[in-house]
């Protein structure tokens, strides 16, 4: 008989309290790990559905809906890209990333809300400012940003994923990026990020937004600050475009796997046993070759919550004519100088009809009969709080 498929609940059902008792964790690692405990099981009540057919009982227990929950994501991300859907436009897309070097990562991690706001208005405006400039494209350009803070590894590493139009307004038209395979000069993106980040990050210092403890507390005194930022500045920091998306249901195809992702999700689990856990990694330093990586339980747990986000802190972000304000009218703008029509809206799916979009699977079917459906008969009481997506 086949074992069920592994869960990073299991891991932290069988191994979290006693990660607790040593580790002091802050109040949103308490709630994220206690959330995916919890998720799916009899704790946030769920109901009873009948088959109307052959009388089959199935119990359905609530989701957690934290967004750092691997369980959480599917339909969560679903009806994201369905709003997505409606603003894409007929042009090639450029694809992005932006990674801080490895000595900002320790600072970064116990200033995360401070770091990674910097992070995003650094490439943000590294973007718009270079794109605006007449030698490169004169225009100015959409972007949609996605904050990842992790490696295959699960090991601290931020980092942000832009998706582009290979495009910009450019006062009453819209001007094509001057070659077809290229968007902006990487060496110049690197330049301007490097300068543009640690400028903002001097000046969160200078105001006192910075703060440091225990291996870092020395980075207190501003003469060690100063000397700890020093080397940056010849670094050469990590900027890269990609190869560009052939078109926009393969910017749709990109956004589904990225925009939604958490540190690890339960597919790529092996084992855990002996209070050992294996998982799969791509090295890409080996050229992607896949490999497994064998944690103690508390490393894992560890390495997993290094990942989790301030409450409410904002992790997808749109900028220049994608920017929440003004979106849709100049997308609308954007399409009348294209002549071009808008996409389809989206579909007003429930959760059944996303559901089988997604998986295939009729989820009222009964699983006994097949044929008969199933039909609520009885609502189960929560016997905890829920919990949000924060």
């Amino acid at each position: 008989m086949a074992l069920p498929p592994l869960e990073v609940a299991d891991i932290f059902r069988a191994a979290g309290a006693t990660y607790r008792k040593r580790n002091r964790l802050n109040r949103q690692q308490l709630r994220t790990m206690r959330a995916i405990e919890i998720c799916r099981t009899a704790a946030l009540g769920g109901h009873v559905d009948q088959c109307d057919r052959c009388g089959y009982l199935a119990i359905s227990y609530n989701s957690c809906r934290n967004r750092h929950c691997p369980k959480c994501q599917s339909l969560a991300r679903a009806k994201w890209l369905e709003q997505r859907q409606a603003e894409l436009l007929p042009v090639q897309y450029f694809h992005v990333v932006f990674t801080i070097p490895e000595q900002i990562a320790p600072p970064a991690l116990q200033n995360k809300r401070i770091v990674y706001d910097i992070l995003f208005k650094a490439v943000s405006e590294t973007l718009l400012t270079i794109a605006s400039d007449h030698r490169h494209l004169g225009g100015r350009i959409g972007l949609l940003a996605v904050l990842h803070t992790w490696g295959q590894q699960l090991l601290h590493h931020p980092h942000i994923h832009c998706v582009i139009p290979a495009g910009g307004l450019k006062g009453s038209h819209w001007i094509n990026c001057k070659k077809k395979n290229f968007f902006l000069p990487v060496a110049v993106l690197r330049k301007i990020f490097r300068g543009k980040f640690l400028a903002l990050l001097k000046e969160a210092y200078k105001s006192g937004k910075l703060k440091f403890h225990n291996a870092l507390s020395a980075l207190n005194d501003p003469k060690r600050w100063k000397e700890y930022l020093k080397p940056l500045y010849e670094l050469e920091w990590v900027v890269y475009c990609k190869i560009p998306f052939g078109g926009p249901q393969q910017v749709l195809n990109y956004l589904g796997r990225y925009t939604h992702r958490i540190a690890i999700s339960n597919d790529r689990l092996l084992s855990f046993d002996n209070k050992k856990v294996s998982f799969r990694y791509k090295d890409y330093r080996d050229i992607s070759r896949t490999k497994t990586m064998i944690l103690d339980e508390g490393e894992f747990i560890r390495r997993f919550l290094l990942h989790v986000l301030p409450a409410r802190f904002v992790r997808i972000r749109h900028y220049g004519f994608l920017s929440n304000a003004s979106r849709k009218k100049q997308l609308n703008l954007i399409r009348s100088f294209l002549d071009a029509q808008p996409p389809n809206p989206p579909l007003q799916q429930d959760w059944q009809q996303l559901y089988h979009s997604l998986t295939g699977q009729t989820p009222d079917l009964c699983p006994s009969c097949n044929i008969g459906h199933l039909i609520q008969i009885q609502i189960l009481s929560a016997t905890l709080p829920t919990f949000d997506s924060s």
